[in-house]
């Protein structure tokens, strides 16, 4: 199917990233030279994904700012009053998200791909959401390509690509911080603020939750200490490519 909307989440609070965040609001944090959200917008237009909303709550300003001068095009969702967690993040920004199913992308982690192949992470996403089977579609990672990860995993998949939680003794995956939903999920008795996992687990309970594995390395920077980490895995990855 054809998706054309997408919700950048970028209203958080960046905690874990202080002091770097004290001064400036985690998704515009460098990494290898570029702002963390300018990896995913990048991500998004290579996908063909035109109406872009950004959520934004924590230094705000900042983030407006950097978006009105970039090549970026962007629609605001205004949480500057309330954060409403991620859930609640999502409707909120609905009505500019429209009614069909839609991209929802972490500011904050990010992935790399070969550049030279034509169909990227999020077009592959795209195209393999079923939305007569699905309500949500994750894209997920192995832990042997990911970077800055420390968990013991978040789901585990069956056969057929269907997901549950990660609870041991299955292949752990990771979710690699980018989804397509459809919006009616969103629908029903969820409180002002609450997490997009809630969502999660009643698709699992309805058995519409699926991942689709991803290709590429993916990244995560949860401290400033890891930032180097990422940027040498990225200068890696990319040798690796030119070989």
């Amino acid at each position: 199917m054809t998706i054309q909307s997408a919700l950048v989440l970028a209203a958080g609070l960046g905690t874990r990233m202080r002091p770097i965040t004290e001064t400036i609001p985690k998704p515009l944090v460098s990494v290898a030279g570029r702002p963390l959200i300018d990896y995913g917008l990048t991500a998004l237009a290579q996908a063909g994904v035109r109406n872009i909303v950004v959520n934004v709550h924590y230094l705000a300003d900042q983030l407006e700012s950097w978006l009105r001068d970039s090549p970026h095009t962007a629609v605001i969702s205004d949480e500057r009053e309330m954060l409403l967690d991620s859930g609640g993040g999502l409707v909120r920004a609905l009505p500019k998200l429209g009614s069909n199913p839609f991209v929802v992308l972490n500011a904050d982690t990010f992935w790399i791909e070969d550049d030279t192949v034509e169909t990227t992470n999020i077009s592959r996403l795209i195209t393999a959401f079923d939305r007569e089977k699905m309500d949500i579609l994750l894209m997920t990672a192995r832990p042997d390509q990911a970077t800055g990860f420390d968990g013991a995993g978040d789901f585990a998949a069956d056969s057929n690509g269907r997901l549950d939680r990660y609870h041991g003794g299955a292949v752990p995956l990771i979710y690699a911080g980018v989804l397509v939903i459809n919006p009616t999920v969103l629908v029903g008795d969820f409180p002002e603020k609450f997490s997009l996992n809630q969502c999660f687990d009643r698709a699992i309970a309805a058995g519409r939750l699926y991942g689709m594995p991803m290709k590429g390395h993916w990244l995560t920077v949860g401290t400033p200490q890891a930032i180097s980490q990422v940027e040498a895995a990225i200068s890696a990855f990319k040798s690796q490519l030119a070989e």
